[in-house]
């Protein structure tokens, strides 16, 4: 079956939700959804979005603590824009319903916001809801977006692989994406004159992480194998803390804890940060979770502690009432005892190349949110400013397709199976998952070296044949499809942090330690026609 539409937006967090609801005033909107429209990373976001709202802070404050922790690969022309833009945003939000957390309470005004201040940044400019703030702001959206009369919202459904003209005979043009129907296993042909990649991160490349399980990388799969340029996969921010607990699942700990007096100890009560950072916990991401990976590997401790008892039970119990929660359910009272905690695999800085409107190198593809490379984080996101970036970006793609011209896809073949046959051994794809998500654990995490990154590489080569010589056999199930996207995003990430001969941000290379090479400021980019190269 055929269905065609002015948009296609595959993902529905706060970037995806944000371009369809300011497309869908030119236009009809298709959003396909892996599973319900909510279950993005965006509804797990703990902390808030940075935004210069107070007399006291001030847009080139924001810009320059950006530009910081980006490690000198952050745009700065980006970066003023996205900072610039961030206030308004946030009043969008609040015009939408969303409701944040005031001095007395929640409020719906830009008044009376109550602004917290996370590590790396140097004021108090983070708006939140609580310690759910990402629960609301995606509430928000999916409201609104489920009452437009142009919006379509496709739950349960999967894209397989996007639509280029150019594969059957026609222009070099994106017009769309065959997506996987899960309840019925029929694959559809979506066709569309603009289509917003909007998938997320990729966490689950790994085997331990904060990110939820939807998070496969699709996004920069898809545009990868459609011959779009990728950048940056080398930088993988990992958080710092995630709680620590068998039956867990890696549940965050907000940075906004460290950002109201929390303080990391050993086992024995010591405080360690000071060893690592002038600015002790509130360090950036990456200098944290460096220095708590380093504290267990010397102690050969199973976790480090979060020490919140500078503040008192009341305040942590408003300030923080999800996590306190959610820490209770496993026995832990963050109010009268430190919080176990390890750091997991948690955002994905580079992903799909675009520019400053969400434009990729494949023509008719644009893409927004964490699955892009705007230039905005550099080799370190800035805590908060990523639901800042898939606002600001999602506003700027809407407004980049307005004019973009129909294409007649009628020559696009619809879904063929082939030979392809239902699967008798899916224990297969189950242990072919594994291994792969323990390899780049294991050789590809916080801290690297060219011999673990040689090791990643000849694994993941040979996984790649076995996947591949399995999906063209069967037909495709969710499971088989987010496999193959991890397995080309692992792929891409051992080759550009083998590109990159020094340490910077997120990039940790035990072979060069305290190397900032001039030779490398540049963004690394890789496409399927052409191998890692450096572009300044």
């Amino acid at each position: 079956m055929r269905i065609e539409c002015d948009y296609l937006v595959i993902g529905s967090g706060i970037a995806g939700l944000t371009f369809a609801l300011e497309a869908a005033e030119h236009g009809q909107v298709i959003v396909v959804t892996k599973r319900q429209a909510d279950d993005s990373a965006t509804r797990y976001a703990q902390g808030g979005i940075a935004a210069v709202l107070d007399p006291e802070d001030s847009f080139e404050q924001h810009v320059a603590d950006t530009l910081a922790a980006g490690r000198g690969l952050s745009h700065a022309d980006i970066v003023d824009m996205v900072v610039r833009d961030g206030p308004q945003r946030i009043a969008q939000l609040i015009q939408l319903g969303a409701r944040f957390s005031g001095a007395s309470g929640e409020v719906a005004d830009m008044r009376h916001l109550d602004l917290t201040q996370e590590g790396g940044h140097s004021a108090r400019r983070v708006v939140h809801a609580a310690d759910i703030t990402g629960r609301e702001v995606q509430r928000a959206l999916g409201a609104a977006a489920e009452q437009h009369p142009r919006i379509r919202l496709l739950p349960d459904h999967m894209a397989v692989d996007l639509i280029d003209c150019a594969r059957f005979g026609g222009p070099d043009k994106v017009v769309g994406a065959y997506v996987l129907e899960e309840a019925t296993g029929t694959v559809r042909t979506v066709l569309a004159r603009a289509t917003v990649l909007a998938t997320g991160g990729a966490g689950k490349v790994y085997l331990y992480t904060s990110n939820p399980d939807v998070a496969t990388g699709d996004g920069v799969a898809m545009a990868y194998r459609a011959g779009a340029r990728i950048a940056n996969l080398e930088f993988f921010q990992f958080h710092p803390t995630c709680l620590f607990h068998s039956q867990a699942k890696s549940f965050l700990i907000s940075e906004a804890l460290r950002g109201e007096g929390g303080v990391l100890r050993l086992a024995d009560g010591t405080a360690f940060m000071h060893r690592h950072h002038p600015l002790k916990d509130l360090a950036p991401r990456d200098v944290v979770a460096r220095a708590i990976d380093f504290e267990l590997k010397r102690t050969g401790a199973d976790s480090v502690f979060l020490d919140m008892s500078a503040r008192g039970a009341d305040y942590l119990e408003k300030r923080f009432p999800n996590i306190h929660q959610e820490c209770l359910r496993f026995g832990i009272d963050m109010t009268r005892e430190p919080i176990p905690v390890v750091p997991a695999a948690h955002y994905m800085c580079g992903g799909v190349w675009v520019d400053a409107a969400g434009r990729t190198t494949a023509p008719g593809l644009w893409a927004v949110g964490e699955t892009t490379c705007t230039g905005l984080h550099g080799a370190n996101r800035l805590a908060s400013n990523s639901l800042l970036e898939g606002l600001v970006f999602g506003r700027l793609a809407a407004a980049s397709v307005r004019s973009e011209p129909a294409v007649a896809a009628g020559d696009v073949p619809d879904w063929d199976i082939g030979e392809a046959a239902p699967s008798d051994e899916a224990v297969i794809v189950a242990h072919l998952w594994e291994e792969l998500r323990r390899c780049m654990w294991n050789y590809v995490g916080i801290v690297r070296s060219d011999k673990r990154l040689q090791r990643a590489a000849r694994r993941i080569s040979l996984l790649q044949q076995e996947i591949r010589e399995y999906y063209w056999k069967h037909l495709v199930t969710v499971d088989l499809l987010e496999l193959r996207n991890i397995a080309d995003v692992a792929e891409l990430i051992v080759a550009c942090a083998q590109f990159r001969k020094e340490s910077r941000g997120l990039h940790y290379n035990i072979d060069y330690p305290d190397s900032v090479d001039r030779a490398f400021a540049g963004d690394t980019v890789v496409s399927r026609a052409s191998p890692p190269s450096l572009q300044r």
